[in-house]
C-alpha cells in the first residue's frame, strides 16, 4: 500500500479513537443516550471510510498487476465492503 493511503487511513482511525475516548467519557458522566448515540455513529462511520479507503486502495493495486492469484485476492477481499 502507499504510505499516502496508509496516512489517510491512520488520521481516519485515530479520529475514530478520539470519538471513542469521548464516548467513555461520556458515558462516565451520564451523558444522554441520544448524545452517546450521535458519537458512536461518527466513530461507525469513521471506521467504515478507514476500511473503505483501505479496501479501494488494495483493488486498484491488485488490478495493476492482475493476474488469476490477484484476482482471487481481489474476491476474497471485496466481501468487506
Amino acid at each position: 500500500m502507499k504510505p499516502e493511503f496508509n496516512s489517510t487511513i491512520i488520521k481516519r482511525l485515530r479520529r475514530a479513537e478520539g470519538h471513542l475516548r469521548s464516548i467513555i467519557t461520556m458515558l462516565e458522566e451520564g451523558r444522554s443516550n441520544v448524545d452517546v448515540a450521535q458519537q458512536l455513529l461518527a466513530v461507525g462511520n469513521a471506521i467504515t471510510n478507514a476500511k473503505r479507503t483501505l479496501v479501494h486502495e488494495h483493488i486498484n493495486c491488485c488490478l495493476e498487476v492482475a493476474g488469476p492469484s490477484k484476482i482471487r485476492e481481489l474476491q476474497a477481499i471485496s466481501k468487506y465492503l
